[in-house]
């Protein structure tokens, strides 16, 4: 089932003068490791794991437990991403994005890959189980196994349903952060990961309508891929304009202010202008970049502008 070449027992057989032989002849860095844990996607996760922690603590923080839950869900993230790369190094040598990643490549040694983000996810389990609560170590538990087992080995191939259900693990983290506090899922956990929830599949189909080529050469069914730019565009819809009042839940409930109750709805009615006026646009691509970096730009402003306006207990 392996595919990938790995650059130990390969090398001793490839001849050096080919390409293959000079990419696998590279010396295995730190920063590959690093770069497998996905740091970018990690620390975005992390400041919605802080904005739930800082919304449930009302500003009274126990500095200690929000330390070990960082340390926690940090390395749950980093184990799904690690294995997640395990798992899609056959699928990474077709995709131009992902072809220079250490394991397609032939930089690292899969089994020892493999063996990284399980340890990972063992350390990260046990920080959130003995040093936070059961609960955390619970969640942390579930976004492991939806977005490894679930999302990457079973529908990432096989349905255009895998980014609505990867979103369930994707919303793990503020629910985390949230529950370390609290000890328990009530409505501020449920509205946190709804949030999460929904942001996700939009976010991620703009990326797809303009990578579609890639991703369809590389065999994996994402719904621009089966279904086309324009049923992607109405699915995005589904999402950012239910997003919009969920999102206001967060003032609703008294968790923050009304600095939050207008940043909030002034995005998010942006965002969903902005998914409409892909029904008129010449260049599909380019309008999939600029709804790609607001929808990022959109989460990191509000659990910033969540964690500035929590109202205190």
């Amino acid at each position: 089932m392996d595919k990938s070449i790995t650059y130990t027992a390969a090398a001793d057989s490839a001849d050096p003068a080919t390409p293959d032989a000079v990419a696998q002849s590279k010396q295995v860095s730190w920063r590959d490791f690093v770069y497998l844990a996905k740091p970018g996607i990690i620390f975005s996760n992390l400041i919605a794991a802080f904005g739930g922690f800082w919304v449930a603590a009302g500003l009274q923080v126990d500095w200690m437990l929000l330390i070990w839950m960082i340390v926690g869900t940090t390395l749950v993230m980093a184990s799904s991403c690690v294995l997640n790369n395990y798992i899609d190094r056959d699928m990474d040598t077709k995709m131009t994005r992902t072809q220079k990643r250490p394991l397609p490549s032939g930089r690292v040694d899969p089994r020892v890959v493999m063996w990284y983000g399980i340890v990972l996810g063992l350390a990260g389990i046990a920080v959130l189980d003995l040093l936070v609560n059961p609960l955390c170590a619970l969640l942390g538990l579930v976004g492991m196994f939806v977005y490894v087992w679930v999302y990457s080995v079973w529908l990432k191939r096989t349905s255009v349903w895998s980014t609505v259900i990867g979103a369930i693990s994707g919303s793990m983290p503020p629910v985390i952060g949230y529950c370390a506090v609290s000890q328990t899922l009530d409505a501020g956990a449920w509205i946190l990961f709804l949030i999460l929830f929904l942001w996700q599949p939009p976010h991620f189909w703009a990326l797809g309508i303009r990578r579609t080529e890639e991703y369809r050469n590389a065999g994996f069914p994402l719904l621009p891929v089966v279904r086309g730019a324009e049923v992607t565009k109405v699915s995005m819809l589904r999402y950012v304009i239910p997003l919009v009042p969920a999102s206001l839940l967060m003032y609703i409930y008294g968790y923050v202010g009304e600095i939050y109750l207008f940043v909030a709805a002034a995005m998010g009615l942006y965002w969903a202008y902005l998914c409409l006026s892909g029904f008129r646009a010449k260049d599909d691509v380019l309008w999939a970049k600029k709804n790609f970096m607001f929808s990022i730009n959109y989460l990191t402003i509000l659990f910033l502008v969540m964690i500035l306006d929590t109202v205190p207990k």
